[in-house]
């Protein structure tokens, strides 16, 4: 049987992003593309619809919202989610695929793995860079893990594979707390280096601090949910 795939977007505001990569993206492998919507008004929506694409406007607000209720309409057997902003590179696409061929669950990039590269024009202090190091490195000491790039939001998983990690995320928790279940679970997880572009157009939705302060209370109820 033929495996199916599906090309998840989230978008939000991100005409220009979306303008930027469309031409890059391999859209011959896949049976299905399938775009979640935040309420854009600048224009977004209006580029789907001209590209006629299967576009959902999200529910409720949050990105990890987005997902699920996208995810709560795929049937496909295997997805490869994608931002819109420039920063997820479309040439990792076919590789990401390409391990998942392999028998791996879930694969994501790495933007810290060797010829990877993080794109922090809009992070002058360093520190998402830090954080990511920091929570990553948790990780890998709590569960055993051998992250490089525990947040990286470009990656492919198995629909399988997202049943069993039961992702309830409503914010931009989604990526951390899918690398935590899967090292928990003992899932197959592959990271290829990835060189992230500078984010065109758009706004930077997720705050370092909030975020932060985030995944670590992510990471306090993951390990109490196994101690206790």
């Amino acid at each position: 049987m033929k495996t199916t795939r599906v090309l998840l977007l989230t978008t939000m505001n991100e005409v220009d992003g979306l303008q930027a990569i469309w031409d890059r993206i391999p859209f011959e492998l896949f049976m299905r593309i399938l775009v979640i919507d935040g309420h854009s008004t600048d224009g977004t929506r209006e580029f789907l619809a001209s590209k006629h694409c299967e576009t959902l406007t999200q529910t409720k607000p949050g990105r990890g919202n987005a997902i699920r209720e996208a995810m709560e309409r795929v049937t496909e057997d295997v997805i490869v989610l994608m931002a819109s902003d420039g920063n997820d590179d479309p040439s990792c696409i076919s590789q990401l695929l390409r391990k998942i061929d392999e028998g791996y669950d879930i694969v994501s990039g790495s933007r810290f793995a060797t010829g990877g590269k993080t794109d922090d024009s809009d992070d002058p202090f360093g520190i998402r860079r830090f954080g990511n190091r920091f929570f990553t490195s948790l990780v890998n000491t709590f569960w055993r893990a051998n992250y490089t790039d525990s947040t990286c939001g470009m990656r492919a998983f198995t629909r399988k594979a997202w049943v069993e990690l039961q992702i309830g995320a409503t914010k931009n928790e989604t990526e951390f707390l899918m690398s935590i279940r899967a090292a928990k679970r003992g899932l197959r997880v592959c990271q290829i280096p990835m060189v992230e572009g500078t984010r065109v157009g758009g706004e930077v939705k997720a705050r370092s601090l909030s975020t932060g302060w985030c995944f670590f209370m992510l990471i306090l109820r993951e390990f109490f949910r196994d101690t206790w």
